[in-house]
């Protein structure tokens, strides 16, 4: 989650800030600001927590104690915005940020190591993906407000 609390790299904060800003406008020409930002990883947050919800289901149905990548949820269109946002990425460098602020929710099974890794790709495809279901509302929409942004939890509740 991204926190707005002071920290001891104030720079660091500001430069993932600009980071996020600019993955918006790539994705979908969206222009967000600080609250929007605090918005985004309460959504990436739970979305995650969602998806390591069915991915333990998964592991347990299999019989297995541990979480692994193919346990989670991938649809074909979180599949190809994880790979747009790799796209994105390659320019932006913002995986680092989301490995550190992609939250591991604590489930009754362990993650693998490659489950761990994949994480921040997943929620960079949630991002592009929610970036996309921005225009999708309001093909014109260039500041989402927090109307848009309930808007789009909404049809992620009802998808994932």
């Amino acid at each position: 989650m991204i926190s707005t609390e002071a920290s001891s790299n104030v720079v660091g904060h500001v430069m993932s800030v600009s980071k996020f800003e600019r993955l918006f406008r790539r994705a979908a020409g969206l222009d967000v600001d600080k609250q929007d930002l605090k918005r985004y990883g309460d959504f990436t947050n739970h979305k995650i927590y969602d998806l390591m919800l069915r991915a333990q289901a998964s592991a347990e149905a299999n019989g297995r104690d541990i979480i692994e990548p193919f346990d989670l949820p991938i649809t074909k269109g979180l599949q190809e915005s994880i790979h747009a946002f790799r796209k994105i990425d390659e320019e932006i460098e913002l995986q680092p940020i989301l490995d550190h602020l992609t939250a591991r929710p604590p489930l009754d099974l362990a993650y693998s190591d490659e489950t761990e890794s994949r994480l921040p790709e997943v929620a960079g495809g949630l991002s592009v993906a929610l970036a996309h279901t921005f225009k999708l509302l309001d093909s014109k929409l260039k500041n989402p407000r927090s109307e848009h942004w309930e808007r789009c939890f909404r049809i992620f509740d009802l998808l994932l």
